[in-house]
């Protein structure tokens, strides 16, 4: 069900002189409306600020214009760059090794050109066929399993087909059924493989993995591909050379799977290729959804840094679409520099939460909260925490669709008992703050990080995080190491941070990979002999994982998790050298309240382990224990014991910590994904909001 009005922008973030466009879909009769505003607040909770943003008129000039729908389709397949065309004399023969993973009752396509096919039927039994006739093979093939299957058409009406298991690499006797068509065999027209063109419309996806298609023409190979060719790329060259018989992968499908070939063998695609020499396809595959510009925004060279929105109306139906506006390349405006994290934002984009209820409608319309959740609208495409309909986890995002999540006003937890927010929304908290307290910042986003390296961020007295900066790639991971080490000042704000290591698309950077490799805390996991990425061949999984656990960065990492709830800190540090965090302070528990789990600490806790810190000085000013949370799997050993060596009760715990290196850079974290959620209470007048003050003030300096 198509929503009435949606959007997006080709990019998260841009810089003055840049370009931004966008991308909309307008079912209704009305014009479209567009506005910028600077956002400000992006929690709908009336109890706290509500949604806060300034109009920027001045920046953009609001414009009208016809809007039209915009249409996408799902679904992700191959298909060669050119047609495939063959004068045919005696035979046409296919082969294809395939492993389906779901039945959906419908069609679905393996291997075509024109109208050849072979494909799977609702049951599960594999069809061959041409526009004159059909072979069914009596039998439906037993799912996640490997099967070959050959068929020939011959010019004397002849038709063959044959189905084999494939076990331990060999091939076990199969089923063969013969007919007679009528009708001469033509090839032409592009090869697909998991769809088919239909009329002009690609549809009857398959679900699975696929391996080794091959087309003879009265017995000559005219069209073979090796799907471990060119692994790293959204291309797969022709096996004969031929430029237009390339195949263009659409919507993104998995490579770096294992085959059929597979036996244990080799863990990584890079050291036995053949072992994974096949595609997985999922019919509710979606990335980019590759919508015509509807309008285009000229950053002013005068545009403050910043996060904006740019909102769209027609009628009664309205949109808003957050991006974010770095200061000029090389020329910082401001001391602080806020980082967001855009990459974290996008693996999560349109996480359909299990928990969601239609019940929660009632709280998001009695809060003016935004009404749309991505558990309502699958079809928009899923986020990384999500799986596809045949089970496979979600390994791939990208931000060119709309991301109901990353919206003003998103509700991610609709029961909850406070503002029930994450990621975009949770850190507009800090945002907020950083307004109320007249703190000039400017934003840099994953994005620059990952690009620039640590020239981006070299100019700022310090670096301050939002609640959650989870997904880092070596890249962005480097550069914050690169500014600490070099004095500078680190101010992490969150819970679970630095935690999975990504991959960027060297094709399509906005496409991101994730690998959920061995442990940690997964809403689901990779397959045995698939942790290494097929973007880059990296191994995937936990940064901790890959020799790079956060404590190394910032003195703590992840312990724990629980429900939506939150604690007050207990203060533990009064050496009088820590006195200035503490300035203006008379209690010693902190952040017994706020909007994020109603308190400071909470959800998800990080604290010190001097054997992944790499030996930083580390000073813990504050502790809060998750008595009712759990420790995350990469803590465990067995029932008995953990790796801090302490008992579970002491490991599960946020630890707010100072910390600072011998090269004079120093770190302030909280270890919890809630604290920023504090920060608004009592309209800003808390112990938690003086606290950081406190902090940036000693790093930044007064503003």
């Amino acid at each position: 069900m198509a929503i009435e009005l949606i959007g997006y922008s080709d990019r998260l973030s841009a810089r003055p002189g840049e370009t931004l466009d966008f991308k909309i879909s307008c079912k209704t009769q009305t014009p479209v409306s567009a506005r910028l505003s600077r956002s400000i607040s992006a929690d709908a909770n009336p109890s706290g600020m509500s949604v806060v943003e300034t109009r920027c008129d001045d920046l953009f000039a609001p414009l009208e214009f016809e809007g039209r729908e915009q249409k996408f389709t799902p679904g992700s397949y191959a298909v060669t760059a050119e047609t495939v065309s063959q004068f045919v004399g005696e035979k046409i023969e296919f082969s294809v090794t395939v492993m389906p993973t779901i039945l959906t009752g419908n069609r679905q396509t393996i291997m075509s050109v024109g109208n050849i096919e072979i494909t799977l039927d609702g049951e599960g039994r594999v069809c061959w066929t041409d526009s004159a006739s059909e072979l069914v093979v009596p039998a439906p093939l037993t799912l996640k399993r490997w099967w070959k299957i050959t068929a020939m058409i011959a010019t004397d009406g002849q038709m063959n087909l044959r189905v084999d298991e494939i076990r331990n690499g060999a091939r076990d006797e199969g089923m063969t059924v013969e007919t007679k068509t009528t009708l001469a065999p033509v090839l032409e027209g592009a090869l697909f493989l998991a769809a088919c063109d239909l009329g002009g419309s690609i549809a009857r996806f398959f679900n699975g993995r696929i391996e080794a298609p091959v087309v003879c023409v009265d017995g000559e190979v005219v069209g073979k591909w090796n799907l471990a060719d060119e692994m790293t790329s959204l291309n797969v060259p022709s096996a004969l050379g031929t430029a237009g018989h390339a195949l263009r992968l659409a919507n993104a499908p998995v490579r770096a799977v294992r085959c059929s070939l597979w036996d244990a063998s080799e863990m990584c695609w890079r050291h036995k290729p053949e072992h994974y020499a096949a595609i997985h396809f999922n019919e509710d595959a979606v990335y980019d959804f590759g919508w015509d510009t509807s309008f285009s925004f000229d950053l002013p060279q005068s545009m403050p840094s910043g996060i904006y929105v740019m909102r769209i109306s027609s009628g009664e139906h309205e949109d808003a679409m957050p991006f974010f506006v770095c200061p000029p390349k090389g020329k910082p405006t401001a001391k602080l520099c806020v980082l967001v994290s855009t990459f974290t934002y996008a693996i999560y984009g349109n996480h359909a939460r299990p928990d969601y209820s239609p019940s929660w409608q009632d709280r998001i319309a009695s809060d003016g909260a935004y009404p749309h959740n991505p558990a309502a609208y699958p079809e928009y495409g899923l986020s990384t925490y999500n799986t596809f309909h045949d089970g496979s986890g979600i390994c791939h995002a990208s931000h060119k669709r709309p991301l109901f999540n990353l919206r003003p006003g998103y509700i991610t937890f609709g029961a909850a008992t406070c503002s029930g927010l994450r990621h975009f929304q949770a850190d507009s908290h800090l945002i907020s703050w950083l307004h109320n307290q007249d703190i000039e910042y400017d934003i840099i986003t994953d994005d620059e990080l990952d690009r620039e390296g640590v020239e981006v961020i070299r100019g700022y007295d310090a670096v301050m995080t939002g609640t959650h900066p989870e997904y880092h790639t070596a890249a962005t991971l480097d550069a914050l190491m690169a500014y600490r080490d070099r004095g500078g000042r680190l101010i992490y704000l969150g819970g679970n941070g630095f935690y999975w290591r990504i991959v960027r698309h060297s094709e399509d950077p906005d496409l991101l990979e994730i690998r959920r490799a061995e442990d940690g805390l997964r809403a689901w996991a990779s397959e045995p002999g698939e942790y290494y990425n097929g973007f880059d061949g990296s191994y995937g999984g936990l940064w901790r994982r890959n020799a790079r656990p956060p404590q190394q960065l910032v003195g703590i990492g992840f312990a724990a998790q629980g429900v939506f709830v939150g604690e007050g800190y207990q203060r533990i540090c009064f050496e009088p050298a820590f006195d200035w965090v503490f300035n203006g302070i008379n209690d010693d528990v902190i952040g017994d309240f706020g909007f994020s789990g109603n308190g400071a600490a909470g959800f998800e806790l990080d604290r010190v382990d001097p054997a992944l810190d790499n030996g930083l000085d580390i000073t813990i000013l504050a502790q809060s224990f998750g008595d009712s949370f759990m420790l995350v799997p990469e803590e465990q050993l067995t029932h008995l014991t953990n790796l801090s060596g302490d008992s579970e009760a002491q490991a599960k715990r946020a630890d707010m910590v100072y910390a600072k290196t011998p090269s004079g850079g120093e770190v302030f974290a909280v270890g919890s994904i809630t604290f920023c959620g504090s920060l608004p209470w009592n309209k800003f007048d808390n112990n938690v909001s003086r606290l950081l003050r406190n902090v940036v003030n000693r790093f930044v300096g007064a503003s």
